[in-house]
């Protein structure tokens, strides 16, 4: 089914025609290896201790950003010219991280290339993957999230939720489902190639998007989505979630960030981000990902409310340890 086609975003590329096969296994370095065995330990002993994780949890939100404060920090999203481009008045970015479009649908100065997404990371280092953390699009902001994609070379699309909800609550605009032939949305054009569902419920879609006014090189993007995963709650068991990283092992952060996004972009966001970032800082050797209280709490200066709830922290235990179970 693959296409053979490759990612162009500016000098990098990457190769999507196996990106429909199962997952190849890593191969870990002796140093790698030791890593994740001290690693392991250290979390495995955390784990079986779910006080002090609670405490933890308990701490982040004692610190957590009052509303008030918000408002202080993110004056373009509450903007009049912005604010209606928001899915939740109370999650939105931070003026310092938020990502900036250039002028393109809304040309309007006054809203200074706003889109609801922010940039999430915990350090500048090239083998350590950034984020772009964002909300659902809403039907008239479909067209500012292709542009973010194109604009900030964005290979990757991780989607952590269903279009409705079990409760026929609209969660997220239909942005990618394949049509009779391509989707535009306002000068982009999104084409679907190919569609594969995985044994573990993951929908995975090649998309190729372009501006339909030039002659340019289709961008290939992989868009990886995971229906079953509940609003505010986490998934029956880790497998489906660790497979969207192991299936991220093989594409190089230097690409150009991931894009996570849930309905609010902060909670099941925030939760992937968590597990993905640690591991592979780990894998780097970075043992400061170790302390993942520490993580969040960056997270949370880059984005309100990222890791939601509390059985969402203890999810990102888990899945570290079953990953690092898996590695070792």
């Amino acid at each position: 089914m693959a296409t053979g086609k490759t990612l162009s975003t500016g000098s990098n590329r990457f190769d999507f025609s196996s990106a429909d096969s199962p997952p190849s296994i890593l191969s870990l370095s002796p140093d790698q290896l030791n890593y994740c065995r001290q690693a392991l330990g250290v979390f495995r002993e955390k784990i079986q201790n779910p006080d002090s994780i609670a405490h933890e949890f308990a701490n982040l939100q004692a610190n957590r950003l009052r509303p008030t404060e918000m408002l202080l920090s993110c004056t373009l999203a509450m903007n009049n010219v912005n604010i209606e481009k928001n899915r939740y008045r109370d999650v939105v970015p931070f003026d310092n991280n938020r990502i900036v479009l250039n002028p393109c649908k809304d040309d309007r100065s006054s809203a200074e290339g706003y889109v609801n997404a922010s940039l999430i990371k915990t350090s500048d280092s090239e083998s350590i993957s950034q984020f772009i953390a964002t909300q659902g699009p809403l039907p008239h902001t479909m067209e500012d999230f292709w542009e973010m994609v194109i604009q900030h070379h964005c290979p990757i699309i991780v989607m952590l939720t269903r279009l409705v909800d079990n409760y026929k609550t609209v969660k997220c605009g239909d942005y990618f489902q394949a049509g009779d032939g391509p989707r535009e949305f306002g000068n982009i054009s999104v084409m679907t190639k190919w569609i594969k569902t995985t044994d573990t419920s993951l929908m995975l879609r090649n998309l190729e998007v372009k501006y339909k006014e030039t002659e340019d090189q289709p961008m290939s993007v992989l868009h990886i989505q995971y229906p079953e995963w509940p609003d505010h709650g986490v998934p029956k068991d880790t497998v489906a979630v660790r497979e969207i990283l192991k299936r991220l092992y093989q594409v190089p952060p230097s690409v150009g960030p991931i894009i996570v996004h849930c309905s609010a972009g902060i909670g099941r966001t925030g939760t992937y981000c968590a597990i993905h970032n640690t591991i592979q800082r780990i894998l780097a050797g970075d043992m400061s990902a170790l302390d993942l209280a520490k993580t969040v709490a960056t997270f949370r200066s880059q984005r309100i409310g990222m890791v939601q709830t509390m059985d969402q922290y203890l999810f990102c235990y888990t899945a570290i340890v079953d990953e690092l179970e898996d590695l070792t």
